[in-house]
């Protein structure tokens, strides 16, 4: 029986790039715009590459597609009109969106979250962690050619669109967060369906692996490309599962901690190399533990049922409808909200920890209903940036696994 062979594939080195007009063997530089309709670019982005041979020269990102003038919007809308937009930056994890935002509107209020709308609000993000790592492993699973895996992610992420269909009212923008806390609490009959498919949810992770941890062919489109080493992310500010795929430990959810995540019990993975494979693995067992934290959270809510979830402080929270229709006072308070809700005067920056990296949103007041300013730092940015950094000298077949590695959404980039 004989031996499989193996191979090693190295990259090439700049001073190989370099073409000899002289020689006989060389062509033209050849240049090729990959994107903006490519389906592996994830979104509407162009690249311009630069190609000698097969084997990658220069890669030029260039964003701006997709762009909608969101942080203008926020100025122009106010504090509250704004939160359906957040739900269209990065529109795989709309209420990760939400939750920064709301942070941000609350740091700079001074106003507190009651516990229970903070149990709420964790357990919504890990959900829509799980689901934006779905996207990652089904859609770069496609880009490199293991098309049942799509299937199998999708699958589980639409069981996922079904539980928060039934719980905010919509699959998609859900627009479920609010400032102070969430819109409605979790019944029991919600928390018993999720915890369902939480707990069901660890073995169909074991299903992906099974399909592609040891497969050889995903194996070798992605060990040993498009390594990012952690002074390179720190240089470029990548953040996430790209620089704890580098081996950095760093999480929000544990450097800074917020909503609680400090009484939480989880882990950080991190990687070795931080190649494309580096981060697959990192991205999968984050799933893992987004389980244990979904699981915790929805322990919390058994325990702090009839506790306020939203907070009662009327100068940034609507009163309840049936309130509103009883009393005069709850009227009134409703129409300032609605038409002229102030944030004290000043600025605050707030930042979690997104499927994507370091999620931000920076707001500065001057003391009215309309924002001075609002800038998001998006993650997804800071990935798309480095994709000329780790493409140069690779193949253009390891484009695909190198965009999907890094996982952006251009609703997020371009905002």
């Amino acid at each position: 029986m004989s031996q499989a062979r193996t191979f090693e594939y190295i990259p090439a080195s700049p001073d190989q790039l370099v073409v000899d007009a002289d020689d006989p063997l060389h062509g033209e530089i050849m240049k090729l715009s990959m994107g903006p309709q490519h389906p592996a670019t994830h979104g509407v982005l162009r690249l311009g590459v630069e190609l000698d041979g097969e084997t990658i020269c220069s890669v030029d990102p260039d964003v701006g597609y997709l762009h909608r003038g969101k942080e203008k919007s926020c100025e122009s809308l106010g504090w509250r009109k704004f939160f359906p937009h957040t739900d269209r930056l990065d529109y795989v994890q709309p209420l990760m969106n939400n939750c920064a935002y709301a942070m941000a509107l609350e740091s700079l209020a001074g106003l507190e979250v009651p516990q229970r709308g903070q149990e709420v609000r964790v357990l919504l993000m890990e959900l829509s962690r799980i689901m934006a790592h779905l996207i990652y492993l089904g859609t770069t699973a496609i880009d490199l050619g293991a098309v049942s895996m799509f299937f199998f992610t999708f699958t589980e992420r639409e069981k996922a669109y079904d539980l928060l269909d039934a719980y905010t009212g919509h699959r998609m923008n859900n627009t479920y967060v609010r400032m102070g806390g969430v819109y409605a609490d979790v019944d029991e009959d919600m928390a018993r369906a999720i915890r369902e498919w939480v707990t069901q949810f660890p073995s169909k992770i074991d299903e992906f692996e099974a399909l592609l941890t040891g497969n050889r062919i995903w194996h070798d489109r992605n060990k040993g490309v498009g390594v990012l080493t952690p002074e390179m992310c720190k240089q470029w500010s990548l953040t996430g599962p790209n620089l704890r795929g580098s081996g950095v430990e760093w999480d929000l959810r544990k450097a800074m901690p917020y909503s609680g995540y400090e009484d939480y019990d989880f882990e950080i993975p991190v990687g070795t190399i931080g190649d494309c494979y580096d981060r697959y693995l990192v991205r999968i067992e984050e799933m893992r533990q987004s389980v244990k934290l979904c699981l915790q959270a929805l322990d919390r809510l058994d325990k702090s049922k009839g506790a306020d979830y939203l907070t009662r402080d009327r100068k940034y929270v609507l009163p309840p409808k049936e309130r509103v229709h009883e009393s005069m006072e709850e009227l009134i308070f409703q129409f300032k909200v609605v038409t002229d809700m102030k944030l004290p005067k000043g600025a605050a920056y707030f930042a979690c920890e997104s499927s994507k990296g370091e999620l931000g949103f920076y707001i500065a007041s001057d003391g009215t209903s309309t924002p001075l300013r609002c800038h998001v730092r998006a993650p997804g940015l800071m990935n798309v940036q480095a994709i000329p950094l780790i493409s140069n000298g690779c193949l253009l077949s390891d484009m695909m696994a190198i965009i999907g590695s890094l996982d952006f959404v251009m609703g997020e980039v371009d905002r």
